[in-house]
């Protein structure tokens, strides 16, 4: 009988065999492994552990629970090889770009270890007469997060590190596609010092997310995936009664003006085009030019370039990507392809007919590169995600941005040029939430905080750094004073004012 990967509750791993599904290597299309699919029983479960864990660690010393995240640093760059290792049989990415994912989520790590200054609240002295006032940062009790199978690592560490840093306990619910890396980094952080309770995973699908969503003990849902889903979770969340933050999809254009760098718009574009098989929220899948003579150069390079990516198992470092997820999604983005010549665009490169010969049988989507798409078909409204170029183009650069800001989601984008002036007068007038200047991925930093505009996010704050601080805990402020001798008051029925 095949692994199951079972749930993490209360600091112990639980198989549970009487409902599981299979866990596919996307790079050769075999069963690897099962995974138990918890219901609503397994998440009260989950929560009833969280629930016992947070009045002992909502009261442990900040300066304390950041010294386990330190340790947790250190165990998650120890175990790098290992990690790298589930995330590729899993998720089909290569090693060096799973490397990178844990790296981004190790930097959201470091910065949860600055829980001491993040969380010590501001102080105003004599804002009267003897009277003091100060704002203290206090956890919400137990809180969730429901991640995809794109980023296995990254997007947890993205929450559960801020989340119980800042005094939290946490109900991890990952992807059951790939769970095995979050369970691992779960187990890693118990081996830091994290007491048992505190963070608790459980696999499963849409009974587990709506069991969270409806859970009257859990106060706080995080969740990152499609832009149907994050609008379901956070109208769901929200009506009953919890915070909510919810990161929805994305179409991310880049618009290239004529007088941009092209050897840097053509590498750039490459890595952030089909790096991870374009299973990236931040992927750039359209290149906007403007003008016919930047768009015949582009795609001449583009496809010259193209002809040297190598795509292959997670475990060969010199593949440039791997397979898409499953063989369900293969044959989606596919579609989308063939959707794209029947309406009149041209197929540059087609990497839809791709067999790699010693895994004929994994999900393998080629390197595509599709030119004069239009806003009117269906693969430019759809966020195919998978290795897939669209071009498209226009007259002007206002078009260019016209085209952006009419999209439903506003994710990421950038502008390549070496003109300053059109460089910040995109950077001040596009409507979208994460903008790069002739940097093609522009995920902020850890210290930052990453979120899109329009259907791209659904909630007020924007996950991670400063934000994730104040999605994760609850402001409480206080207004103190100590009567003297020489101070003695008589009743005021006006409004008290300094």
């Amino acid at each position: 009988m095949s692994q199951i990967v079972g749930h993490f509750i209360n600091g112990e791993v639980v198989v549970d065999e009487s409902n599981t599904q299979p866990v596919f290597n996307p790079s050769t299309g075999e069963i690897s492994k099962q995974v138990s699919l918890g219901g609503a029983k397994t998440i009260d479960e989950a929560v009833a552990s969280a629930k016992a864990a947070f009045p002992s660690w909502s009261k442990t010393p900040p300066l304390k629970r950041a010294r386990i995240m330190f340790k947790f640093k250190e165990l998650l760059e120890q175990n790098t090889a290992e990690i790298c290792r589930l995330i590729g049989e899993e998720h089909g990415k290569i090693i060096h770009d799973a490397a990178g994912e844990l790296q981004r989520g190790i930097e959201n790590v470091e910065y949860a270890c600055g829980a001491p200054e993040l969380l010590k609240g501001e102080h105003s002295r004599n804002v009267g007469p003897n009277i003091d006032s100060w704002s203290e940062f206090h956890p919400l009790g137990v809180v969730a997060g429901i991640t995809p199978f794109n980023f296995p690592v990254m997007v947890p560490l993205w929450m559960f590190p801020m989340a119980i840093v800042c005094g939290n306990t946490f109900v991890l619910k990952p992807s059951e596609r790939d769970p095995s890396a979050t369970l691992y980094i779960a187990q890693l952080l118990k081996e830091a010092g994290l007491p048992d309770g505190v963070l608790n995973v459980v696999n499963g699908g849409k009974e587990a997310v709506d069991a969270i969503l409806v859970n009257k003990d859990i106060q706080a849902v995080s969740f990152v995936g499609s832009t149907p889903i994050a609008e379901y979770i956070y109208r769901t969340a929200t009506a009953n009664g919890k915070r909510c933050q919810a990161l929805g999809g994305a179409k991310n254009h880049a618009i290239v003006l004529p007088d941009a760098d092209l050897d840097n718009v053509v590498n750039s574009l490459l890595g952030a085009a089909f790096g991870s098989s374009g299973e990236r929220c931040m992927a750039l899948s359209v290149a906007v030019a403007v003008g016919d003579e930047i768009a015949d150069k582009m795609i001449a390079a583009l496809k010259d370039a193209m002809a040297n990516l190598k795509v292959g198992i997670h475990s060969d470092k010199q593949n440039d990507f791997g397979p898409v997820i499953t063989a369900e999604h293969k044959t989606k983005v596919i579609g989308h392809i063939k959707s794209a010549e029947q309406q009149g665009a041209t197929i540059c490169v087609d990497g839809s007919d791709l067999v790699h010969t010693d895994y004929e049988n994994g999900f393998y989507v080629g390197a595509t590169l599709i030119d004069g798409v239009t806003k009117d078909m269906s693969s430019y409204q759809a966020e195919i995600f998978g290795p897939v170029l669209q071009v498209m183009r226009v007259k002007t650069m206002q078009e260019a941005m016209e085209l952006i800001n009419e999209h439903e989601y506003g994710n990421g984008t950038c502008i390549y040029t070496r003109d300053g002036e059109a460089a910040r007068y995109f950077a001040d007038n596009i409507q979208v939430g994460m903008v790069g200047i002739n940097i093609p991925l522009p995920v902020p930093v850890a210290y930052q905080s990453f979120g899109g505009w329009k259907r791209s996010l659904f909630g007020d704050l924007f996950m991670y750094g400063p934000d994730g601080v104040r999605f994760f805990t609850r402001r409480k402020t206080i207004t103190q004073r100590w009567p003297t001798a020489q101070i003695r008051e008589g009743a005021q029925f006006s409004m008290p004012t300094l």
